[in-house]
């Protein structure tokens, strides 16, 4: 298996949850190495190829990135496979940021959804190379020509197919290669080339395959191509077959292929005619050929930008395995036998086991990452391929490899030469918007709880620990609803554990309703050496945000200069404590008007009580408005979802307080391109806790939110009433 970096491919495979990647991956893996496992039924069983038995892939459903190294025509494949659930969109991004080209996984059942359309259209801003793989073709309800037709309709013309499948009367799958002529049967027996006719007609096929041959030569670099083919004369396959990298490499040309990942009972694509069920699958090694030929070697697809580790400026790297090290971490995760592993893509020098590295992490200080730089020495070097570790030499420029026991680095830090610190900036990752209060079961879960979480952290950007100060609450900011399932499982299970989930605290504030005056005395003779102060407070509300004033008005010496720093301790420890539910007071007015002391029994810890008893008493005669944190919420939707978002806003109690219109970005799948609009509305915090899951649902998986905090209002009295006190 060559690891040299011109036959090297990396390929991330995107997808909405359920269209089949993992077991796309199995059935490529099955091709390219031992034939997967089948039950009694002669159904396919998942196997445990996807990554060094990576716990978090599971047959129903993937929720992190996991890498498996395959050999096909002398070339290494690196599949990086991601979860299709928007929850784990931070694993897919790390996974764009390893590979060099993706493949679009699409089921012909559901289609396409808006979260693809998204992420294509994120794939194309930075012009990486896209083909796509339609499966669930066993379906019934599954046409290969109405997929194609919705891929185009979502992607744009560029979107062509490179094979047509058809499915005879026996359960045989006849694919026919619209670039090379050459027809492949998968029937009972296996693959093989065929000789017979496609069962497609005449007009369709030589449609498609004018379409196929005018998508590459446009993008060809052979101008006479262009001529020779508008006179008539049909260009050799082996020509095109090398223009194809070129036509895909620029990210204007996308085939598509049909994979079958076990042919069920299902439709003729032809004719809708319902066929016979039958074992196995079809399209697995075309798939692989489009890999190896079509796609770029990792020396084709530009660096990203680096800087040092200070953020000074520093020459572009260029992608020799002899020039200085850069890579990057992009998944980390703890295995109970071998501990710490971290998969890491090369993009400069060669990574070698036992050298002496510069880990950089920076950017990342916001999201609960400090920033750090740290020297260690690299483990063993190893490639994934199934539940196994296959053991490295080295890992050059282009390659992907798992390395054991990096104890400092993080997901997203650099690792290059100590005596030539590099820098990768980290990539853009979705804020976690979702909280999750949770409490420790028992004193032996609390005991663990610590270390795990910052495990987890370390190997999850998009997981957020937060210890509220003010609540006292654990919090976890996760991306969605099955991101905190899957951190909790991992608690329980990898760390045993076991956490309840508890009601979130919102922190709210008092203030007083209307100025006051307030007494305190604190005089106490119980023999020997008392305590007297008398102090009186005016206390008004200030506007919102304004904090909190003391004012000294004491003439005359009524209280000794000594004491008044005393009296706004006082009150500032019964502010802290709030008066009628508990919480904190805040946006006062405090002047000290007048008071009483005695030249023995008076002191500092008898006018700290006065002062607090004084402002107690201005509140019980002033009364009090609870206020609530609001925040400033920006909502990005696309133009035709605007409406229903104004209108749920509403229902939160929201203020909208503006529009801005967002034009689409060059690139957009034209499906997506409509504009955005991003509606900024302030709304309070008690009903933003689960609007990340309910915005997917009012944006069918297309909108996005940020959050910042905006002060506090007043509550409304009928919320006020509930609370205790």
């Amino acid at each position: 298996m060559s690891t040299a970096s011109c036959d090297v491919r990396n390929v991330v495979l995107v997808g909405h949850t359920g269209a089949g990647k993992t077991a796309l991956v199995d059935r490529l893996l099955a091709t390219a190495g031992p034939p997967e496992r089948q039950n009694d039924d002669h159904q396919l069983v998942h196997t445990s190829y996807v990554g060094h038995a990576d716990p978090d892939h599971r047959p129903s459903r993937s929720v992190g990135l996991s890498l498996c190294s395959v050999s096909h025509r002398g070339l290494t494949i690196n599949l990086l496979d991601t979860p299709g659930y928007p929850d784990f969109i931070g694993e897919l991004r790390a996974g764009l940021r390893a590979a060099d080209a993706a493949l679009f996984v699409i089921s012909a059942v559901d289609g396409v959804d808006g979260a693809t359309g998204l992420l294509w259209t994120e794939c194309a801003e930075v012009g990486m190379p896209r083909a796509i793989a339609i499966t669930h073709l066993d379906h019934a309800r599954a046409d290969f020509t109405a997929a194609v037709e919705e891929c185009q309709r979502a992607f744009g013309t560029g979107v062509l197919p490179a094979w047509l499948p058809h499915r005879t009367a026996d359960g045989t799958v006849r694919l026919t290669g619209l670039l090379t002529g050459r027809t492949v049967e998968y029937g009972p027996g296996g693959r093989r080339e065929s000789t017979a006719e496609s069962g497609w007609s005449d007009v369709h096929h030589a449609a498609a395959h004018a379409a196929l041959v005018e998508g590459i030569i446009a993008e060809s670099e052979d101008e006479t191509l262009l001529d020779r083919y508008l006179s008539g004369v049909d260009p050799d396959p082996d020509l095109l077959l090398a223009d194809l990298e070129t036509a895909v490499a620029r990210g204007t040309f996308f085939p598509v292929l049909p994979v079958g990942l076990r042919t069920d009972q299902g439709a003729n694509h032809g004719t809708g005619e319902r066929i016979p069920a039958r074992t196995g699958g079809f399209g697995s090694t075309e798939l692989l050929d489009l890999l190896v030929q079509g796609f770029p070697a990792p020396a084709e697809h530009p660096l990203p930008a680096l800087t040092r580790p200070d953020g000074t400026v520093c020459d572009p790297g260029t992608g020799d395995p002899a020039g200085p090290l850069v890579a990057e971490v992009v998944k980390t995760t703890t295995d109970p036998y071998v501990g710490r592993m971290s998969v890491v893509r090369v993009f400069s020098g060669t990574l070698r086991p036992d050298d002496p590295v510069h880990v950089s992490g920076h950017g990342r200080a916001t999201a609960g990452h400090a920033d750090h730089d740290d020297d260690e020495r690299v483990g063993a070097l190893s490639r994934p391929y199934g539940s196994a570790l296959h053991s490295m030499p080295d890992c050059p420029a282009g390659g992907i490899c798992v390395v054991t026991k990096l104890a400092t680095a993080e997901t997203g830090d650099t690792l290059s030469s100590l005596d030539d610190p590099r820098h990768l900036p980290a990539w853009t990752m979705p804020e976690p918007l979702l909280p999750v209060a949770i409490r420790a079961r028992g004193r032996a879960d609390e005991d663990r709880l610590s270390t795990a979480l910052s495990r987890l952290a370390v190997e999850d950007p998009t997981l957020r620990v937060v210890q509220d100060p003010e609540t006292a609450q654990l919090v976890l900011w996760s991306m969605g609803e099955a991101h905190a399932d899957a951190v909790l499982e991992r608690l329980a299970q990898r760390y045993g554990a076991t956490v309840d989930r508890v009601a979130a605290i919102i922190p709210l504030r008092e203030t007083l309703r209307a100025p006051a005056h307030g007494l305190g005395r604190q005089v106490k003779q119980s023999g020997g050496h008392g305590q007297y102060a008398v102090c009186q407070l005016e206390v008004e509300p200030l506007p919102p945000g304004s904090g909190f004033e003391f004012v000294d008005e004491i003439v005359g010496g009524a209280i000794p200069r000594s004491f008044i720093p005393s009296v706004e301790k006082g009150v500032r420890a019964q502010m802290a404590q709030g008066v009628r539910a508990g919480h904190p007071l805040t946006d006062l007015r405090v002047r000290l008007v007048d008071g009483r002391s005695h030249s023995v029994d008076s002191s500092d810890l008898a006018f700290q009580i006065a002062g607090g008893l004084a402002l107690r008493d201005a509140v019980r005669s002033g009364g009090v408005v609870v206020l609530e944190p609001v925040l400033a919420v920006d909502v990005s939707v696309p133009d035709e979802f605007v409406g229903t978002v104004v209108s749920d806003l509403s229902t939160r109690r929201g203020r909208v307080v503006g529009m801005d219109p967002v034009p689409s970005a060059p690139g957009s799948a034209p499906s997506f391109a409509a504009t955005r609009t991003v509606v900024h509305a302030e709304v309070p915090e008690s009903e933003m806790s689960r609007y990340a899951i309910e915005l997917r649902s009012l944006s069918h998986g297309t909108g996005s939110f940020h959050r910042e905090p905006h002060g506090f209002e007043p509550m409304p009295p009928q919320l006020t009433d509930s609370l205790s006190g």
